[in-house]
């Protein structure tokens, strides 16, 4: 989820203990310490851990992308990986053409296929942005047949444009080749252990420097933010090393969210805002909203009209992606004819 998201429900959560509400009243920022919290885990993972990654293979497509190298130095890559029982670190740069121009180029896994396929598409700006009738004149599309049953549990297609581009791990799990996507991402940072070793740290500098109750209290509330964190990005597709350092594996989520959807990034922040209201009342000397009526027209009633359009949209999803199935299917075939 977005950052804001995990900020505002770290607060929110701070929200539900009287004495935490009480002494923002009198001036404490204790609630932020659970925003705060509510952020850490991201904020480690984008200033820190992506750098620290290291990279077997880095795919360089130079300033004229070609499909067919990009796609067979994906497969050795991959092959490499199954044979050897070595994991291998992949990361696909991003094509920069100047200041504000970015050739872009997709990556799509077909697991159900065994194939993989890469497209030169047209050029971007950084906002993403396509200038129509910009794709190549060229072959346009490289297909390769992998050897290997495939398993792959993110998206589907990866659009490889601006700034840095997508990393994968391939990694031999049985006889299947498993993607993970952005390996760095989501795994010793995003982790329940850690959330109350940080807490503790946390805790044990507030109270050196604020006293006894300082400390308890920012302690528990960066512990809770950040497990808040944790808990929120499991319900997506990645999932997180939930027990590092027991583990060091992601275990992962159920898949019911993207990071980046609006609905649920919505519902976050709105139910989170909403929850701050109505705490910050029942805790207050004379509160004025009812509970019931609040908590029906507020929360329930967005929550029945906006998970009811996101899972409608989310039925209707696999209609694309036997859509783009069949065209994978295509090209896949009319490569073979073109090869045989």
């Amino acid at each position: 989820m977005k950052g804001i998201s995990h900020f505002i429900t770290g607060v929110a959560l701070a929200t539900f203990f009287p004495e935490v509400v009480h002494q923002a009243a009198a001036g404490s920022l204790l609630p932020v310490l659970g925003g705060i919290g509510g952020i850490l885990p991201d904020t480690i993972d984008f200033k820190f851990a992506r750098y620290w990654e290291k990279f077997d293979v880095e795919i360089d497509p130079g300033l004229d992308p070609d499909p067919d190298a990009i796609a067979d130095a994906l497969v050795a890559a991959m092959e490499t990986a199954y044979r050897s029982g070595a994991d291998q670190n992949v990361i696909a740069h991003t094509v920069r053409l100047g200041a504000d121009l970015w050739q872009e180029y997709a990556i799509r896994f077909a697991p159900e296929a065994q194939e993989i396929s890469v497209s030169i598409g047209p050029l971007v700006n950084t906002g993403q942005v396509p200038y129509a009738g910009t794709e190549p004149q060229g072959k346009r599309t490289a297909v390769r047949h992998l050897a290997m049953p495939l398993v792959h549990t993110y998206s589907s297609e990866y659009k490889v444009n601006i700034f840095t581009g997508p990393t994968f791990r391939f990694a031999r799990e049985g006889d299947q080749l498993v993607v993970h996507f952005l390996d760095w991402h989501h795994r010793w940072s995003h982790s329940l252990i850690l959330a109350v070793m940080v807490g503790l740290m946390m805790g044990g500098f507030l109270w050196l420097v604020g006293g006894r109750t300082l400390g308890l209290w920012g302690g528990f509330l960066t512990w809770l933010g950040f497990s808040g964190h944790v808990l929120e990005d499991q319900m997506g597709h990645m999932g997180s090393n939930l027990f590092w350092p027991l583990t060091h594996r992601r275990i992962p989520g159920p898949g019911w969210i993207h990071a980046g959807d609006a609905i649920p990034n919505f519902l976050t922040v709105w139910t989170s805002l909403a929850v701050i209201l109505f705490n910050l009342d029942r805790f207050s000397a004379q509160p004025l909203l009812p509970p019931l009526k609040y908590l029906f027209w507020v929360i329930g009633v967005p929550w029945l009209v906006l998970v009811g359009f996101y899972v409608r949209g989310k039925h209707r999803a696999p209609q694309v992606d036997e859509e783009t199935q069949r065209a994978a299917d295509s090209l896949s075939e009319a490569a073979r004819l073109e090869v045989a």
